[in-house]
């Protein structure tokens, strides 16, 4: 295997969908992809593309490459779940995203989540005892739900891996890639 693509054969599942925050699903998606991993923007409904939020207004669309109620956790080594307000706000009323989380967490497959993502996480039972970080005005919720919250780029605890926002994208991104390739 190439040492520069250091996730051939991997497959990396990001669940997301209308008001993701655009450069927290792009630029993950991105890096992973330059890594060698395949890469599947999952969302729910029987919808062919899903519209990114950036800069408080609406973004460019990405291509949805499989339905949610479609998609089984064993397809998949690692889970990104992308910020935005919207995105986790709608994610986390759907049974079928808080299952899908939950299954990543239950099998101790890596998920990454960046800035609003975490809210996901919280309704997946995915984030009491552990470590974690994520845009600012979510630490109550988290730290309700049991997780300790920090103020850092990135948070790694086990195979959970969070961050606060688009900034952090660099170092969250990398963190992924070490994990899935170590």
């Amino acid at each position: 295997m190439p040492s520069n693509k250091p996730l051939a054969g991997r497959k990396i599942a990001a669940l997301a969908t209308d008001g993701f925050e655009y450069s927290e699903l792009t630029e993950p998606k991105r890096m992973l992809e330059e890594a060698g991993a395949t890469v599947d923007v999952i969302a729910p409904g029987d919808v062919r593309e899903i519209k990114g939020w950036k800069g408080g207004d609406w973004a460019s669309s990405v291509k949805v490459d499989q339905s949610l109620e479609n998609v089984d956790a064993a397809d998949y080594q690692a889970l990104l779940l992308p910020g935005g307000v919207m995105n986790p706000d709608k994610l986390r009323t759907k049974p079928e995203a808080i299952a899908l989380v939950r299954a990543f967490g239950q099998a101790g497959k890596p998920i990454a989540a960046i800035c609003h993502g975490p809210w996901t996480l919280i309704d997946a039972d995915q984030v009491k005892g552990h470590t974690v970080t994520s845009w600012p005005s979510l630490r109550k919720d988290l730290e309700n739900a049991g997780a300790k919250w920090e103020d850092k780029e990135v948070v790694r605890d086990g195979n959970l891996i969070t961050s606060r926002k688009p900034d952090d994208i660099p170092a969250f991104g990398k963190a992924l890639i070490d994990l899935l390739a170590a």
